[in-house]
């Protein structure tokens, strides 16, 4: 296999946050996927499984759970971008954040190729709905909550209902039967974590692509003699949604900066993380709407490129804790964090 952060074909990346490199490789991955599957879009849409092929032998679907992929928190956050810019239907997040790093946790076993996911339900469950990607995973490492910690193990489920989110992603209903499982004291919150700041990064990555769309729309598109972008209340609407975009995306570079230096159990980021939440929450459907605005009637229909980047943000801003939940969090944290002004700056 080879690996693009080891030395490869691709060489080492710079340990500076210089990430050029990975980023162009991540982006031509998206784009081509996105390309080639023009016209090809249902609900729940199928997993790209040429891409996933791509990201594997390129050695990018375990780098955060993987120690020989010589990648973490920030490289993983450049390709969750990239791929959720281009609307790719793979459950890289899944794979690695998640159910690779439970599985070490756990000390379970599980494909070291291919697609994983989790499953995250409540203790004694034997139905567990919205499971993402349930259909292609090569393993579901199921994770119910118990107080603060979880119970684990790795399954084949005995029965999978297809099902999908509003942008058209896979999220599964999956019934098991009994396991053994494992309890992994104090994990319930951090995984929580790892999917909020996952989400967060992939919803930066549709909320770009919304901007990118709306800009060259408003340029193409030409009323009463004019592109729409000549017009001083869509010029007005553009600024507003990158100033938006901006706000969401120093939020989340803070969450990746904080998991990056710290490490997804660290107090930094859970801090960095809720915030990012919360930001998310906030900006997401103001950029959805104004977009969909300036796209008029064609932006809604499932195969329009807007539609795949607006509909996956709404459905990811929601997983793993809504808003209201994040911002309850946040004002506990204001609350008990010590020093208020250190809480405001980042620095409890």
């Amino acid at each position: 296999m080879t690996r693009a952060l080891t030395g490869g074909v691709f060489g080492p990346l710079s340990s500076t946050g210089d990430f050029a490199e990975l980023r162009q490789l991540a982006e031509g991955i998206g784009a081509r996927s996105f390309d080639e599957r023009i016209g090809h879009r249902g609900l729940p849409d199928d997993v790209d499984t040429t891409a996933w092929r791509h990201l594997q032998d390129a050695g990018l679907t375990r780098l955060t759970s993987d120690p020989e992929s010589g990648g973490g928190p920030a490289e993983l956050a450049v390709v969750l971008r990239a791929l959720a810019r281009h609307a790719v239907t793979v459950p890289l997040a899944e794979t690695d954040v998640l159910a690779g790093w439970l599985a070490a946790a756990a000390g379970l076993e599980v494909p070291g190729e291919g697609p994983l996911t989790i499953a995250l339900g409540d203790a004694g469950a034997t139905t567990i709905a919205g499971v993402p990607y349930a259909d292609a995973a090569a393993t579901v490492l199921v994770a119910l909550r118990d107080g603060a910690d979880l119970q684990v193990a790795a399954v084949h489920p005995t029965s999978i209902t297809n099902g999908h989110n509003l942008g058209g992603e896979p999220r599964d209903t999956i019934t098991i039967s009994a396991e053994t499982f494992v309890t992994v004291d104090g994990a319930a919150e951090e995984l929580l974590r790892r999917g909020a700041w996952a989400r967060c990064v992939q919803s930066l990555g549709a909320l770009d692509a919304a901007v990118e769309f709306s800009v060259a729309h408003t340029r193409e598109r030409e009323q009463f003699g004019r592109p729409l972008s000549a017009f001083q209340a869509v010029q007005h609407t553009l600024a507003s949604m990158a100033g938006e975009v901006e706000r969401a995306r120093a939020a989340t570079e803070l969450a990746v900066a904080a998991v990056t230096d710290h490490g997804f159990a660290h107090a930094q980021a859970d801090y960095a993380v809720t915030v990012a939440k919360v930001v998310l929450g906030r900006v997401v459907p103001t950029v959805v709407t104004a977009a969909h605005q300036l796209h008029g009637a064609i932006g809604v229909t499932i195969e329009h490129r807007l539609w795949l980047a607006t509909m996956r943000a709404r459905s990811w801003v929601d997983e793993f804790g809504d808003t209201a939940t994040h911002a309850r969090r946040l004002g506990r944290l204001a609350l008990t964090g010590g020093d208020p002004w250190d809480f405001v700056v980042g620095c409890h």
